[in-house]
């Protein structure tokens, strides 16, 4: 089973942005204990091994083989593939077994999961008391200014029918995401946490990043191809040229929560 980025896994590695050290601090802080983090839909480990800073050990899983052969390696991160096929036993195992985890981390994934599925294992896996897990993602719409800003949406209208299912949730920002966990003060189901992520990023970096697109890649697997070169040249025009950098702003969504008592 293909993960949603498998046919763009270099250059989803290259063009993502990386998450800011102080999430992690504040995630850290909320559980007594910091033997073991799992680290879910890991892709390259980009998070995994943010949260290592912080845990003893760090289980990275991913249904993606091509992508965790991008894994960043860290001696205190192991990265596990979970094919679909895995029981809810199984998972459990792999990861360190029953009430064993102290913090759950799902970076811009768990949209992509059999979401009822992976809340069972998460509270069957969360110490308790005192096991944390925290979701998050970024929207698809990058702030830059009002000119790129409105090239993105005609491109997001364009990518409807490419969409899986779960990325409703995405462009919702998180407030439809079912998250049946107590709130430790970071967003609680239905109010998610909104988050600013900055990054000084070049044209070329902007334009990579839609093209990691899963709609986009899905439609050019369909023989359509929805980044076109005059869609590109619209981008470049209202970016005010390929050769300049700009500090652009993700907007991130982030719920937190412990298994309820």
């Amino acid at each position: 089973m293909q993960g949603p980025y498998d046919q763009e896994t270099k250059r989803y590695v290259d063009a993502r942005p990386r998450y800011p050290d102080q999430w992690f601090s504040k995630l850290s802080a909320l559980t007594s204990r910091h033997a073991l983090a799992w680290d879910v839909g890991t892709g390259n480990g980009q998070s995994a091994v943010a949260v290592a800073e912080h845990y003893e050990r760090v289980v990275a899983t991913d249904v993606s083989e091509p992508m965790l052969k991008q894994g960043i390696p860290h001696p205190r991160v192991q990265y596990l593939h979970t094919p679909l096929s895995l029981s809810e036993d199984e998972t459990v195992a792999m990861v360190g077994g029953e009430d064993s985890v102290d913090l759950i981390t799902v970076a811009t994934a768990i949209h992509w999961f059999d979401i009822p599925k992976f809340y069972s294992i998460a509270k069957r896996v969360l110490r308790k008391p005192g096991g944390v897990i925290a979701v998050w993602t970024y929207t698809d719409i990058i702030g830059v200014n009002p000119e790129v800003e409105r090239v993105s949406r005609r491109l997001r209208e364009a990518c409807k029918p490419y969409w899986k299912p779960g990325v409703q949730y995405v462009l919702e920002e998180y407030r439809t995401l079912p998250f049946p966990f107590e709130s430790v003060g970071l967003g609680c189901e239905g109010q998610p946490l909104q988050l600013d992520m900055p990054r000084e990023t070049s044209f070329e970096t902007f334009l990579s990043w839609q093209r990691t697109s899963s709609a986009i890649a899905r439609a050019k697997q369909n023989g359509v191809d929805l980044l076109t070169d005059d869609v590109v040249k619209e981008f470049e025009t209202a970016w005010g040229g390929s050769d300049l950098v700009r500090t652009v702003n993700c907007k991130v969504f982030m719920l937190t929560g412990t298994v309820k008592a």
